[in-house]
């Protein structure tokens, strides 16, 4: 056992990158995942409690919720601050510049509602089998991501680092869909199904947008690593555009205009006009019968041609 021990301690000098031991600047997972649904709780107050709430206490509960997050949240980001790319900066002036950041993450609680509210409309009006949008916010996976990431975009925007992808990867896990946390999208936005969504972090989504299950917006090549931070990688779509599912758009010059539709399975690396459909060439299903091979030819106005052959 001593030996074992010592030749795992010369690996973590060997490879200091997986290594964090003497961290004054240790970020705190579970923490950050428990500040994250406080703050959900907050946003949609009644949905995710344990406790039952009234109207006559609800001001003692919210004040109680947020004086959680405040100090909780305050004391993650003085941590990841110290984790800044090229920013040299003090115990004491990353103190001060975390408190100043929760303060006004938690001004624009208010105005984020409101940006909600209008994504669980989308989601409701979006979908003909939803329910109400109590469904929608209990059970919506697309609506669970949209709101962690939204939560996290503002975080992002205020130059912390880590957290928010923390939070983002934490609803990637529990419904499949990824979006980065510097994605900027749009009101009205939603996700339908959502399984293996993928947006990245140059992404920009106009106002009601919607998009399906498989769709991924992002670039056209990683080749050059690090070297392509801070570039356009990702693409553009303006407003009321839809995106069915499988669908890959890539590139940070490509632009999808407004009311353009992009159908199934489609592949991008250009730009779309605005209100232009795109679809891949119909398909070509072939039926195998005992020895005889029927192909079957579908039209885009929904009839079929049937073809025996030998």
């Amino acid at each position: 056992m001593e030996q074992l021990v010592t030749s795992i301690l010369k690996s973590y000098g060997s490879h200091p990158v997986i290594c964090n031991v003497d961290s004054d600047s240790r970020l705190d997972q579970e923490i950050i995942i428990e500040i994250l649904n406080n703050v959900r709780r907050v946003l949609f107050p009644g949905y995710f409690e344990t406790k039952r709430l009234h109207c006559s206490t609800i001001s003692y509960h919210v004040g109680e919720l947020l004086e959680d997050i405040q100090y909780k949240l305050t004391r993650q980001v003085r941590r990841a601050l110290a984790h800044q790319r090229d920013v040299m900066s003090t115990p004491e002036e990353n103190a001060r510049r975390a408190v100043q950041i929760v303060r006004t993450f938690l001004e624009r609680l208010v105005p984020l509602r409101e940006t909600l509210a209008k994504d669980v409309q989308a989601a409701y009006d979006g979908d003909p089998a939803a329910y109400n949008t109590d469904e929608v916010i209990f059970s919506y996976p697309g609506v669970f991501a949209i709101t962690v990431n939204r939560i996290a975009h503002e975080l992002y925007a205020l130059g912390v680092p880590m957290i928010p992808r923390i939070m983002t990867e934490y609803a990637h896990n529990l419904t499949g869909i990824d979006i980065h946390p510097g994605a900027t999208i749009g009101e009205y936005f939603f996700i339908d199904h959502g399984t293996g969504v993928v947006i990245g972090e140059t992404t920009i989504i106009g106002n009601n947008v919607k998009i399906y299950q498989g769709v991924t917006l992002g670039a056209l090549s990683t080749r050059g690593g690090q070297s392509l931070r801070n570039c356009k990688r990702h693409p553009t779509l303006k407003d009321n555009v839809t995106v069915y599912s499988g669908a890959s758009i890539l590139g940070g010059d490509t632009v999808i205009g407004e009311g353009a539709v992009i159908g199934g399975n489609a592949f991008l690396t250009s730009s779309v006009p605005d209100h232009t459909r795109v679809s891949i060439k119909n398909p070509e299903l072939q039926f195998r019968r005992g020895g005889n091979i029927s192909t079957q030819e579908i039209r885009q106005e929904g009839f079929f041609n049937r073809k025996e052959q030998d």
